[in-house]
C-alpha cells in the first residue's frame, strides 16, 4: 500500500508525539490501547502500576481541551500538537502547586485530549483552573470534571482494559498503528494471518479446519530458520474493531496451540476516508 506524502508527515508527527509522551513516562508502566465508543475511536493511555498501588487520593480530576485541526478519526494533526502540549503543561503546573496528585492516564477522543488525575485536595481547585483557562485558553473549548472517587472506580471501570493480557497488547499495538494512519477501524476488510507448525501434517489439518470456517488458504512456505518452520498464511473478511479482532486472534491462537502450532500475528490494509482531515 502506498502512503501519500501528507499522510507520511502526519503519521511521523503523531508517532513522535506518542514517542515523546512515552519518553516522559519511561520509568513507569504505561500502556496504550484503543476502543470504539459511540462516535468513533478513543485512545487511552494509563499507568498500570496504579492497579497494584494507589495513593490515598480520593478525588478524580479530568481536564481536557479541544484541538481544532484533527484527522477524520479524531486524532490530532501536526498543527494541533503544540496546543495539546501547552494546555496539558499549563494545567499540570497549576495542579502540582495546589495539591498532591497522581497522573493516571490520558485520553484522545473526537478532537479532544484529556488528562486524568487523582488529587488529594480539591479546595479552590475548580476556581483556579477556571481562572487559568479564562486567562490562557478558550473556556468554550475546554472540559473540567472534579468528583469524589474514593474507590478509584473511574480508573478501574473506565480506564483499565477489560481483557488485559500480553495477547491483547499485541493486537492493540497494530490497531494503534492503523489509527495513527487515519483508520477508523470500521467495516469488513481482508485480514491476513500467519501460523507456523513443526510438521506438514498438522499444518494441513489446521488448514482444513480453517476452510470450514470460510478462511482462504493463501500460501504455504518453509522457513528453515524458525523452530516451527512450516508456514501457513490464511485470510478472511472480518471486522477489526478491538473486541472483534481480539476474539478472532484468540480463537486462532487456541486452535493453533491445540495442534502444536504457533499463531504469529495478523495484518490488513489501512482504510481511511477520502479526505484524511476534518473540515
Amino acid at each position: 500500500m502506498s502512503i501519500s506524502p501528507s499522510l507520511k508527515v502526519v503519521i511521523t508527527t503523531i508517532i513522535l508525539f506518542m514517542s515523546a509522551a512515552s519518553n516522559i513516562l519511561a520509568q513507569e508502566d504505561w500502556v496504550e490501547y484503543v476502543i470504539i465508543k459511540d462516535k468513533g475511536v478513543m485512545s487511552v493511555s494509563l499507568d498500570l502500576r496504579l492497579d497494584l498501588y494507589r495513593p490515598k487520593y480520593k478525588n478524580l480530576l479530568v481536564v481536557g481541551s479541544r484541538f481544532n485541526k484533527c484527522l477524520k478519526n479524531g486524532f490530532p494533526t501536526e498543527d494541533s500538537l503544540n496546543d495539546i502540549f501547552t494546555f496539558s503543561d499549563s494545567t499540570s503546573v497549576l495542579i502540582d502547586k495546589m495539591t498532591p496528585n497522581r497522573l493516571a492516564g490520558f485520553m484522545t477522543y473526537q478532537c479532544m485530549a484529556f488528562d486524568i488525575y487523582y488529587v488529594k485536595d480539591t479546595t479552590g481547585l475548580r476556581n483556579e483552573m477556571t481562572k487559568l483557562i479564562k486567562k490562557k485558553f478558550d473556556p468554550r473549548q475546554t472540559y473540567i470534571l472534579i468528583e469524589r472517587d474514593k474507590s478509584w472506580d473511574y480508573y478501574r471501570n473506565f480506564l483499565y482494559p477489560r481483557d488485559f493480557s500480553s495477547e491483547f497488547l499485541i493486537d492493540q499495538n497494530y490497531l494503534h498503528d492503523l489509527v495513527l494512519q487515519g483508520d477508523d477501524l470500521k467495516g469488513l476488510r481482508k485480514v491476513n494471518h500467519w501460523v507456523y507448525f513443526k510438521g506438514i501434517k498438522n499444518r494441513n489439518l489446521f488448514g482444513e479446519k480453517l476452510k470450514k470456517l470460510k478462511f482462504s488458504l493463501d500460501s504455504i512456505a518453509y522457513r528453515k530458520e524458525r523452530g516451527f518452520p512450516y508456514e501457513l498464511k490464511v485470510s478472511r473478511q472480518d471486522s477489526i474493531d478491538p473486541a472483534s479482532i481480539y476474539r478472532l486472534t484468540s480463537m486462532l491462537r487456541v486452535l493453533a496451540f491445540s495442534m502444536n502450532g504457533e499463531y504469529d500475528g495478523w495484518s490488513t490494509e489501512v482504510k481511511s476516508n477520502d479526505s484524511l482531515f476534518r473540515d
